[in-house]
């Protein structure tokens, strides 16, 4: 199966921090068996920067995962391809991409903070693709550790039904073991013993143990009538042969039951544990095995269109100084091999992959083949990119596109069927911060495009472009941590000394008030005459849309050959990309063409000129305003240091939602602009003398009021006089 594993990061002491520890990352290297560590050796952990998947030297000194790392393990007969993803918001790119692979989860919550933002971002994207799930609630150690609490928190933020298959023996400083509740069994694990290795099973007994004895009961009762509420054969199981006894009932038959209502999403196993000394992370790699689905077990409705013919999805791409590109994969259906030529769809075009690994971390096995259910890692591959389909042949495409035409006898446009037939990428937000980037000198620009070229591959989110008027190049990212961690990557991984402009934000502009405009381009190229003549209105729109509505009249749209159609719909979307407030990109508009007359023999390039003009004229004339990015902040504070980060975040023209008690601690929720956010950890933490978090994400855009809006474009006109 493929298994991902995903925890919250939150911001701590000016670092981002992640409360997961080394659930399946120091334990699946022990597992895997293929780079077992000598018997003397301390098993890697996040604490002291040595753990498997972060491998990255800037994974190791933050603490967190900033990219997905695969792993490839065994567990008890059965082959487990774990995904380690990122929890911080500025790499959701990295979860995203990843989910879509997966076809089940682990996601891993802070015993004493329960559900924190992050998680509800990533339990909506597990949500979206579907992937049945299992919480595990870790730090179970940590003072302050509340099991009930989390639980609670999982019940009534992500608002999903937790199954309490385990019950922790203590909490805190305290805390020794777990109670298996299906099975009635106590474990206890060595206090001497930091790899976790050592722990003892026994049965819970009335001569020994009769108040948790009646704990575990009450507690297993409860279970068993939770699932007969969700699995329909569960409860005529439970109400015909053990209505009168629930302790008559086999363990194995509750399991069934909960793996039925955990692969139909109902509801969530939660188990309970300590990664910092391996506590509780065999039972929860037993419950990976028992409770989330096979990949024979997901069903996928494309797969009968390809008869066992390859079908994989490319989701991640890597360079390697020495090999090149990497390229993993989600083989769906048929087999991988060295040498093998392989379709990509969405390219349209043929490569061969010259060697296949077997992905550990960054330590990589060669194979001689991989079959359906796994992680492949490809070498070879030039062309492949995040998202792409991958077929054995384009014949072996275009079959599968026949049949899916043909499915359940439904008539289809060809063209609609062929994208069917491309398995569903991800959608690549947009950048809400950006900054110039220069070399050391003009001679190393081509390594510095060569290396921004190669992260862009990697990593989507990191967009570059080149500024028209300065000629400068932008970098433009998801948050300051995003854009730090790339400008880390092009010293560490190319060598390159590389000089940061100023972080600026990510605005947008939009208009009040319909206007319309006309325009004429009449130019003489030659012996021939281009002469174009349009007359459009540009109006807003009530629903967000970052890409313009495009209308035409009746008159327009009759006789409107497709490559002049391309040509005013380019020339729309270039003009809207440069707004006439900030040089940003318009969002919220329509645009509606009216008439258009275009000579015999005039380019198509002159009809993008002409229509781009005249919707800049347009956007001039119209009432404008500028729209800024809100960040959703949440922000856990200690009751002595509240006043103060409230009047702080009112000086930031943030807008308190709510505060809740959680623990000793209070958690502010709130939006504020992302303008007034920048360097707000060092602010914090000199406010709280190093002791509270907080979290962002974005939330979306929003019309700044008119006085703050004035003040922007006069600094902005003031640094435009400057230079």
């Amino acid at each position: 199966m493929v298994l991902g594993l995903f925890a919250e990061v939150v911001y701590r002491d000016g670092e981002a921090f992640a409360d997961f520890g080394a659930v399946c990352t120091g334990g699946s290297q022990h597992l895997a068996g293929k780079s077992r560590p000598p018997v003397c050796a301390p098993m890697p952990d996040v604490d002291d920067g040595d753990t498997v998947t972060d491998f990255m030297a800037q994974e190791r000194e933050r603490g967190i995962t900033i990219q997905s790392a695969a792993v490839t393990f065994d567990w008890k007969g059965y082959r487990v391809n774990l995904i380690d993803t990122p929890g911080h918001v500025d790499f959701t790119l990295e979860v995203e991409r990843c989910l879509r692979v997966l076809d089940g989860a682990v996601a891993v919550f802070d015993a004493s903070a329960g559900v924190e933002a992050q998680t509800l971002t990533v339990w909506r994207q597990a949500d979206k693709h579907k992937i049945p799930r299992i919480c595990f609630l870790n730090k179970m150690d940590k003072t302050g550790a509340s099991f009930k609490y989390a639980v609670e928190s999982i019940r009534e933020k992500l608002k999903a039904k937790p199954l309490l298959l385990q019950l922790p023996l203590g909490e805190g400083k305290a805390f020794k073991g777990v109670v298996d509740v299906v099975n009635k069994e106590k474990l206890l694990w060595n206090p001497n013993s930091d790899d976790g290795k050592d722990f003892v099973r026994n049965p819970l007994l009335e001569m020994s143990d009769p108040e948790l004895l009646k704990e575990t009961t009450e507690a297993r009762n409860a279970l068993i009538e939770q699932v007969a509420d969700l699995d329909d054969e569960f409860a005529d199981l439970v109400l015909g042969e053990f209505s009168e006894n629930f302790d008559l009932l086999p363990a194995e038959k509750l399991q069934t039951a909960i793996r039925r209502v955990t692969l139909a999403q109902t509801a969530v196993p939660v188990l309970c544990g300590s990664a910092l000394k391996n506590k509780g992370v065999q039972p929860l790699l037993d419950a990976v095995t028992v409770y989330l689905p096979s990949p024979e077990e997901r069903n996928y409705e494309f797969l009968p269109w390809y008869k066992g013919d390859l079908c994989a999805l490319a989701f991640k791409v890597l360079h390697d100084k020495q090999r090149g590109p990497l390229v993993f994969m989600r083989i769906y259906s048929g087999m991988i091999k060295p040498q093998l030529a392989i379709y990509n769809i969405n390219g349209n075009c043929t490569e061969r992959i010259s060697r296949l690994l077997l992905p550990f971390a960054d330590q990589h096995i060669e194979i001689p083949s991989l079959t359906a259910g796994n992680i492949a890692l490809t070498v070879g591959l030039k062309h492949t990119a995040t998202g792409d389909t991958i077929a054995s042949s384009k014949s072996s495409a275009l079959a599968a596109a026949r049949r899916a035409e043909t499915e359940g006898g439904k008539k289809h446009r060809r063209n609609n069927e062929a994208e069917r037939l491309l398995l569903a990428g991800v959608e690549i937000p947009e950048p809400v911060f950006f900054c110039t980037i220069e070399p050391p000198s003009v001679a190393k620009q081509p390594d510095l495009d060569y290396a921004l070229k190669c992260l862009q591959r990697e990593d989507p989110s990191l967009k570059v472009k080149l500024d028209a008027d300065s000629g400068q190049t932008v970098l433009c990212g998801m948050g300051e941590l995003h854009i730090e961690i790339i400008h880390d990557r092009i010293k560490r991984e190319y060598g390159l000394e590389t000089y940061l402009g100023p972080l600026q934000v990510a605005y947008r502009e939009t208009i009040l008030n319909a206007v319309r405009a006309t325009d004429t381009l009449d130019r003489t190229l030659g012996d021939k005459r281009h002469l174009v003549t349009v007359e459009l209105e540009v109006k807003p729109v009530e629903t967000a849309s970052v890409m313009p509505v495009i209308e035409y009249a009746g008159s327009v749209s009759e006789d409107l050959p497709t490559a002049s159609q391309e040509a005013i719909e380019n020339g729309i979307h270039s003009a809207c990309l440069q707004g006439p407030l900030l040089g940003s990109p318009v969002q919220d508009v329509a645009v509606a063409v009216h008439s258009l007359v275009i000579h015999p023999g005039t380019s198509t390039t002159m009809i993008s000129a002409c229509v781009s003009r005249c919707i800049q004229k347009a956007l001039k004339k119209a009432d404008k305003q500028v729209l800024e990015p809100l960040m959703k902040l949440e922000v856990t504070v200690t009751r002595d240091y509240l006043s103060l980060v409230l009047a702080d975040l009112a000086q930031r023209r943030g807008t308190i939602q709510e505060i809740q008690t959680r623990q000793e601690n209070k958690i502010i929720t709130g939006f504020v602009p992302l303008a007034e956010i920048m360097g707000y950890s060092t602010v914090l933490r000199t406010l709280t003398s190093g002791s509270a978090t907080f979290a962002l994400e974005l939330s979306n855009y929003e019309a700044m009021n008119p006085q703050d809006q004035t003040v922007l474009l006069g600094r902005r006109s003031g640094l435009t006089q400057v230079l």
